[in-house]
């Protein structure tokens, strides 16, 4: 089959986009010719991907998803295709992989329901979840059905949920020792120093914010001893601004992504991810398995397996940023604990299956297209 993948942009360090890359290579492994449709790609292309990088000319981005849409679908179309898969959400599609939060659900100030760009996400969310729909919906954790049936009254047949799918080599292996001297060694990291990593792209939803007040907030001789590297894809000025001011400078310092990662969380000695939302969270199942203790919000869909494996702390709702404080603290100042945490973590990873997302979402995309097609 021709199948195409849309998606507005593509970088190798986003997890939206890095689950878009394992679906579409598994479907082009089982035989299927893959079409991809995005206004951007950074880094390399698979061989046999038939890639459009779509141009437009708005300057706004609700305008500019607009044409890129109605560019696609010329060229979908052109293309011959026997299913549209999408990675965000738009008009038209056969199945959509839920990366993202439901935008009806969020809170919209009077002011912003009056703007073209809320009118234009609710019509392409409506497109995809309204009860006109018979787009299919691939989602990565329970709350997330429920959520988008509770703003569009969505049908239950219409939604599936998927296995996490993070990649076995997230593992802790037995080359995991000498990981930590060489990434310790390359990032300047002491080895009487503690290391927390923050991982992933979109520096204000993760709550880096959150993270440099709770490190701000340690006493002075550990936070001294304390070290913050961030690793994703975003604009990072205002977060080195604000660990400037809080005069952190020394203590933080934000990189970009990096394909190592596996290789840098057995350097570090807790994952900090106190994210204002989080659709699933690969990487925290990623520190999970691991060994690296987590420290998480349990707004984030994957939140619930570190409270199943014992592998760390998980925050309620709603946020209070002394809650976190004192849970840095606990987590930096016993060792034990994140010796019990690693430990455990590990077993996890050995014993539950956190890896089949990909397969199960080529096997759905495969199979519903293959029945629509011998209905028409």
């Amino acid at each position: 089959m021709k199948l195409g993948f849309c998606l507005f942009k593509y970088f190798p360090y986003g997890g939206l986009q890095k689950d878009f890359m394992d679906v579409a290579l598994k479907c082009q492994q089982d035989g299927h010719q893959v079409f991809v449709y995005t206004l951007s790609w950074q880094g390399d292309m698979p061989d046999g991907f038939q890639v459009h990088i779509i141009e437009t000319s708005a300057l706004s981005n609700h305008k500019k998803y607009q044409q890129y849409h109605q560019q696609m679908m010329r060229l979908s179309a052109q293309d011959g295709l026997d299913c549209l898969v999408g990675f965000n959400k738009m008009p038209a599609l056969d199945v959509y992989f839920a990366s993202d939060p439901s935008y009806r659900a969020k809170a919209h100030s009077w002011l912003q329901r009056l703007g073209g760009r809320y009118r234009h996400f609710m019509q392409y969310e409506e497109a995809v979840c309204g009860k006109e729909s018979q787009t299919q919906i691939l989602t990565l954790a329970p709350a997330q059905q429920q959520e988008y049936q509770q703003a569009w009254h969505t049908d239950d047949n219409r939604f599936t949920l998927l296995p996490p799918g993070i990649s076995r080599q997230a593992m802790a292996d037995s080359y995991a020792a000498s990981h930590r001297v060489r990434v310790r060694a390359e990032l300047g990291i002491a080895e009487d120093e503690l290391l927390l990593l923050m991982i992933g792209s979109g520096f204000r939803t993760k709550g880096l914010d959150r993270a440099l007040l709770a490190l701000g907030a340690l006493p002075q001789p550990l936070q001294e001893k304390t070290r913050l590297i961030v690793i994703g894809q975003d604009k990072p000025d205002s977060f080195a601004k604000m660990a400037t001011r809080m005069g952190l400078a020394n203590q933080v310092e934000i990189l970009p992504g990096r394909d190592d990662i596996a290789a840098v969380m057995q350097a570090g000695d807790c994952l900090v991810h106190p994210a204002y939302r989080e659709v699933a969270g690969k990487v925290i199942l990623e520190a999970v398995v691991g060994g690296l203790p987590v420290l998480v919000m349990d707004v984030c869909g994957y939140a619930h397996h570190v409270e199943q494996a014992d592998a760390g702390h998980v925050l309620p709702s709603p946020f209070v940023q002394q809650e976190l404080n004192d849970k840095l603290l606990e987590v930096l100042t016993s060792d034990a604990s994140r010796k019990r945490w690693r430990e455990n973590g590990i077993a996890y990873g050995q014993s539950e299956d956190l890896y089949q997302m990909a397969d199960v979402a080529a096997q759905f995309i495969q199979h519903h297209c293959s029945g629509r097609m011998e209905k028409q």
